[in-house]
């Protein structure tokens, strides 16, 4: 099975640049849960599964208390916490994006993606 939580807005202080750091800015995590398929039909209860609202809640703390340089870092910090906190979930994907990025050109937005599985 696989749980998203789809295109959460945090405001954070994320970046290379000092004005970035300082004045903040919105970033999206999307993040996707795998659970095991061997025990997906057994789920009946909160208890049986992933509580997605106390994933939402460690992720706005990362992303709202925490300063990275890097969005690279910052996935691989929200991996790290959510399958050290979840034992339940088996692979977490992670995309991060950044609306405003100070490249000189058009563009969206920039994304890092992150897949890491329990080892």
């Amino acid at each position: 099975m696989i749980i998203r939580l789809n295109e959460m807005v945090f405001y954070g202080f994320h970046g290379l640049h000092d004005e970035e750091r300082k004045l903040g800015q919105r970033f999206i995590v999307t993040a996707q849960l795998f659970t095991d398929p061997q025990i997906d039909d057994r789920i009946r209860r909160l208890e049986d599964t992933i509580d997605y609202t106390k994933v939402y809640q460690e992720i706005k703390t990362v992303m709202e208390t925490h300063q990275f340089l890097l969005l690279e870092d910052c996935a691989n910090t929200l991996a790290t916490k959510l399958l050290d906190d979840f034992p339940l979930i088996q692979k977490v994907t992670l995309c991060i994006q950044k609306p405003a990025v100070p490249i000189p050109g058009s563009l969206r937005s920039v994304e890092v993606e992150l897949s890491r599985t329990r080892s």
